[in-house]
């Protein structure tokens, strides 16, 4: 085993001595990692733990989990879990599934060679598993993944084409148009071997969960050569809510923590947060003409995965306010939990004008802190535009600026759906349900009973359940 890499490694005597209910919790990223799945992951096990479970986490090594030794491309990943298990022996296994942090291959001629570094693993674990999928597409979405790499792929190079000569740049274009066609082609044949990816590691699971009723029934949906899994998906929401240090905290003591945000004459803010990457669509919001109730506040960070952040002209150049003062770009890069919740307090809305996504927790962040978003019209964000918690719209600058009108006119009605929505994205809501669904495929000798009840998500009308 690779006993060099655990941080935190545990005795089997004592691991084996407790009664409780024992998971071991799988994401390679994680936190000081910055990213969503780990955000999430962090949180969840932070959760688990004050509710009695023991949680051991395996990660990547620039992470600060109990594990550390696996990494996306590590073709060992399988073989470290099955070692890790055995040493450990955990109840559960749980795997935070995001195809691209276990290493996902697209082959470029059979697809049925795509593979992820723990396929292995699924195939030969005899613990049982639960997977949390992060990620999963409908065949039009999948397909603009090609077209945003290529799009990223000609932004970076621009500055490199303008120093070529005229031959150079006629054989760097005829390269670039080859290298556009493959990339269309390999994700064009790969779209069933990544559907068959997500639903193999559904059926070598004993419970799959998700976070929306759309990524539900695409994971769910049947095979032509495989059982029905749609019995196996569950619907457990992304957990989310204020950090308790400043839970409560006023709009303008939360403005007053950043000093571009303390200005007499804001109005309404509307948040852009996260990875500044080419697939959040953020294009649009140097071109809008931002209502003049309202102020655009941005704040990105690099993706610390792929290193990826795009440069937007008008949105970049100025630390601070833009040339028509309606839009603020912060530059704070990844906040702390503190920070972040302050900057949701001091916010009226968010914006999300996604270029694709199967999910967004930036959207549930923005709802565990009682405020509404505005988002193209992806069928994500549709299902929960749907529940009156939201807009959405198709993604031009136009739209968006007509969005916020809309948004501001009928503000009250979005903040009670809110409200009653809310209640299901509380950290201990979130685990207490996981708690349930453990204790579901463990034996009896290793049942945690909560003494509090679990809030069943209702499947017509999300708000009319009391915790």
């Amino acid at each position: 085993m690779h006993a060099a890499n655990n941080k935190k490694i545990l005795s089997i005597s004592s691991i084996l001595s407790s009664e409780k209910l024992r998971i071991l919790m799988v994401s390679p990223e994680y936190p000081p990692i910055n990213g969503g799945v780990g955000r999430y992951t962090y949180n969840l096990v932070n959760e688990l733990k004050r509710h009695g479970v023991e949680v051991y986490v395996a990660c990547d090594n620039k992470g600060k989990g109990d594990y550390t030794a696996l990494s996306p491309n590590n073709i060992h990943n399988s073989e470290i879990l099955s070692n890790l298990v055995n040493e450990i022996k955990p109840d559960v296994v749980h795997i935070q599934y995001e195809p691209g942090l276990y290493g996902l291959k697209l082959h470029l001629i059979r697809s049925n060679n795509t593979h992820t570094t723990i396929d292995s693993f699924y195939n030969n674990c005899k613990i049982p598993i639960i997977t949390t999928f992060h990620s999963e597409y409908i065949f039009r979405q999948w397909m603009r993944i090609p077209q945003i790499k290529i799009n990223k792929k000609e932004s970076l190079s621009i500055s490199e084409k303008s120093t070529e000569d005229k031959k150079f740049k006629l054989l760097s274009s005829l390269k670039d148009r080859l290298d556009n066609i493959i990339t269309y082609w390999e994700y064009l044949i790969n779209y069933e071997a990544f559907q068959n990816q997500n639903k193999d590691k559904l059926l070598k699971s004993n419970t799959g969960i998700v976070f929306s009723d759309y990524m539900k029934a695409i994971i769910g949906r049947k095979r032509s050569n495989k059982r029905t899994s749609s019995s196996k998906v569950k619907l457990l929401y992304h957990g989310a809510e204020p950090a308790a240090s400043i839970e409560g905290i006023s709009k303008k003591d939360a403005r007053a923590r950043f000093p571009s945000l303390s200005q007499k004459d804001m109005g309404k803010i509307a948040l852009a947060f996260g990875f500044m990457t080419v697939a959040k669509g953020w294009d649009i919001i140097e071109k809008m003409k931002v209502p003049e109730n309202w102020t655009i506040v941005i704040n990105s960070s690099v993706n610390h995965t792929t290193g990826e952040r795009i440069q937007l002209d008008n949105l970049e150049s100025v630390k601070g306010a833009n040339e028509n003062h309606r839009i603020i770009n912060l530059s704070q890069d990844y906040l702390s939990e503190e920070d972040l919740s302050a900057l949701f307090y001091a916010s009226d809305a968010v914006l999300l004008p996604y270029k694709l996504t199967s999910g967004s927790g930036v959207m549930f962040d923005a709802l565990g802190h009682g405020i509404p978003f505005i988002a193209s019209d992806l069928p994500f964000f549709e299902e929960f535009a749907a529940k009156g918690l939201g807009i959405t719209t198709k993604r031009t600058p136009n739209a968006f600026a007509d969005a916020l009108l809309e948004l501001d006119r009928n503000y009250d009605k979005y903040q009670k759906a809110i409200e009653g929505f809310k209640k299901y994205l509380k950290w201990n809501i979130v685990a207490r349900n996981h708690i349930e669904l453990y204790n579901s495929i463990t034996s009896s000798t290793r049942m945690l009973t909560s003494k509090e009840p679990t809030i069943t998500i209702a499947k017509s009308d999300p708000t009319s359940a009391a915790p």
